[in-house]
């Protein structure tokens, strides 16, 4: 999902500051008239950012008065940022010298990763999956595309890298993110390309089963 516009941008700080608003509250902090507020509104009810709930300081006859508050989306997209704490929590990640401690931590956080998605690639076709997440990344403006050449499985490539700073710091992220997507896709994926190494992007191709299918996670 893309970023709120400027104007609807000011509607969430206020609500950051404060639990619950009305539009009443809205044209008094803003200085717009209330049609204009409620255009305002009605993008952000839409995108799920906000929610609206009857005031539960209105009493009386006629039309119950709405106030207006932060979804926990609206939350996450008003400045929660742990790009911070992800880097601090992977630089620990590569202090452990066990390479085999290393290997089921990276392993256990891309299965919490593929869980994160699972409900929005469903099921279906590896590819079906594939082209699936594309659909989810490219909500968080994360370019990936799918291309199947007859006879050929399907190749995922990422337009640009999902994790800039860490992946820069250590490839070893390269290696959490196949595992994930082996998990998702329930078939295994190998790195193909890397940017690391020079390619203009990195693209992870399915593998032939072999054996026992499941998400086995790149073993």
């Amino acid at each position: 999902m893309s970023d709120p516009i400027a104007s609807d941008r000011t509607i969430l700080d206020l609500l950051r500051r404060n639990e619950r608003m009305t539009v009443v509250d809205f044209e008094r902090a803003l200085g717009v008239t209330a049609t204009a507020v409620r255009q305002r509104l009605n993008r952000l009810l839409g995108s799920g950012d906000i929610e609206r709930e009857v005031d539960p300081s209105s009493s009386g006859r006629g039309r119950p008065s709405h106030a207006y508050r932060l979804t926990m989306s609206g939350q996450r997209r008003t400045g929660t940022n742990f790009a911070d704490l992800a880097t601090a929590l992977w630089d620990e990640i590569r202090a452990v010298q066990d390479e085999a401690v290393k290997r089921g931590l990276l392993q256990r956080l891309a299965v919490r990763l593929a869980d994160a998605y699972r409900a929005k690639v469903g099921g279906g076709r590896p590819v079906e999956k594939m082209n699936a997440l594309a659909g989810a990344y490219a909500e968080r403006q994360i370019p990936f595309e799918v291309s199947q050449r007859d006879g050929e499985l399907p190749v995922l490539t990422a337009l640009a890298c999902p994790y800039p700073d860490l992946a820069e710091r250590d490839r070893s992220v390269c290696a959490m993110e196949r595992m994930m997507f082996s998990e998702l896709f329930g078939q295994r994926v190998s790195l193909d390309e890397c940017r690391l190494d020079g390619a203009s992007c990195c693209t992870f191709q399915l593998q032939e089963q072999q054996g026992e299918e499941g998400g086995s996670s790149g073993r």
